[in-house]
């Protein structure tokens, strides 16, 4: 069977991933789609939507075939980590290729990026640091540091963040020495960060979340997402009670914040250049995340940074930890599948460089802590103490969800 992998976080899933992966089907050819999709938390630094088996679930009714988690360690970095770990897993598993969405649509040009710098790396890096040494944010920096490397024209606009994410998707493959060959389709209508509906079918999972959060827009999503994905949302709501932002969790941000020392803080993967004081002062001063962020945010420091570091504080994740696990992951989860997914990992298996998790009791404790202690964080986003206890039980007790 040829396998062809998708990198996702289906936050939640959405007629623009419809899109993404039936163009992914036609564009590759492949009999067996594979997601690998971010945990409870998020690459911008926040906690997902509904919980990671429900958007597995979204995602295996709508058409894909295998779903397998990007541990925390890798799901909450930066695009180069982040990439990594995703096409790491991917190669893993067996794909042949991958296919990702881009507002370029090109692949030639990704590839021809990749040469140029490949061919200026030291100066290119050097660039990087050097923009970022000014206080310019990391795409920002990616972005001008291509255009530093001389006359040639951009070939990619490195300011888009999924021509960010494609392009380090590609270099992590390189990396790697893998085989996967790369497709890249165009991202339909709405862009990655839009606010608002702007086209009647596809809208963008911001725009989405924005309206599910607003009482009085709630009935307009139902156009821009499959049956399945409404039914899931509005079944998720009655189960647990709600949904999970990060306002749901800003009391026990806040008591870290002002519990801890600022040695401590400054222990926390991603705190430097004593923002840890800064923070202190602003949680003082903040009676919810929203005004606490907004006191926070410096042109030095982009929004989702400031995320990433804050969750990181949240579930108290020291930089040791992080380091020692972001080189590349020691296992497969295995979330969900169908029965044409259930055929695929069934014929890998005996093929698998890393270890296939389907119950937490049969992996490396070591391997699993971090994602372990996220799942009992982003339970405590839920108000109501049985619906907690519920959604940590699952996290322990679920085999992979078969659909």
């Amino acid at each position: 069977m040829k396998a062809t992998g998708v990198v996702v976080e289906y936050n939640p899933f959405h007629n623009g991933h419809l899109h993404h992966l039936r163009k992914t089907r036609e564009t590759t050819g492949a009999d067996i789609v594979v997601a690998v999709m971010s945990g409870h938390f998020l690459q911008r630094g926040e906690p997902a939507l509904i919980s990671k088996w429900s958007r597995t679930k979204m995602a295996i009714e709508a058409g894909v075939d295998v779903v397998i988690e990007l541990p925390y360690s890798f799901a909450t970095q930066h695009a180069e980590i982040f990439s990594k770990g995703a096409i790491s897993l991917l190669n893993s598993i067996g794909c042949e290729s991958f296919c990702f969405g881009s507002e370029d649509g090109d692949i030639d040009a990704f590839e021809e990026t990749i040469r140029f710098i490949q061919g200026n790396r030291a100066q290119y890096n050097f660039h990087i640091r050097e923009c970022m040494q000014e206080g310019m944010s990391y795409p920002s920096a990616l972005a001008k540091a291509f255009k530093m490397l001389g006359e040639k024209e951009s070939i990619l606009d490195l300011s888009k963040p999924n021509n960010i994410l494609g392009f380090h998707y590609m270099e992590a493959r390189n990396q790697l020495s893998s085989s996967l060959k790369a497709y890249t389709i165009t991202r339909e209508s709405a862009g990655y960060h839009d606010q608002h509906f702007s086209s009647p079918s596809i809208a963008s999972a911001t725009s989405i979340r924005k309206s599910i959060f607003d009482p009085d827009s709630k009935d307009e999503i139902g156009s821009y997402l499959p049956d399945t994905s409404v039914d899931e949302l509005q079944k998720y709501q009655i189960e647990y009670g709600g949904y999970h932002r990060w306002e749901n969790y800003w009391s026990l941000l806040q008591y870290k914040l002002l519990s801890s020392t600022k040695e401590e803080l400054k222990g926390i993967y991603e705190i430097e250049e004593g923002i840890e004081n800064r923070m202190i002062e602003c949680a003082i001063a903040s009676s919810s995340f929203e005004e606490f962020m907004t006191n926070l945010k410096t042109k030095r420091y982009t929004w989702t940074r400031l995320q990433r570091m804050l969750l990181h504080i949240l579930t108290n994740t020291h930089k040791e930890t992080m380091r020692e696990r972001h080189h590349s992951p020691s296992y497969i989860r295995l979330l969900g599948m169908n029965q044409k997914g259930r055929g695929f990992i069934h014929h890998q298996k005996k093929k698998l460089s890393l270890p296939l998790i389907s119950k937490l009791s049969s992996a490396n404790p070591r391997d699993i802590e971090l994602d372990i202690k996220a799942a009992e964080i982003y339970a405590m986003g839920l108000e109501n103490v049985t619906a907690r206890k519920k959604l940590l039980h699952q996290e322990w007790s679920q085999p992979p969800l078969m659909i």
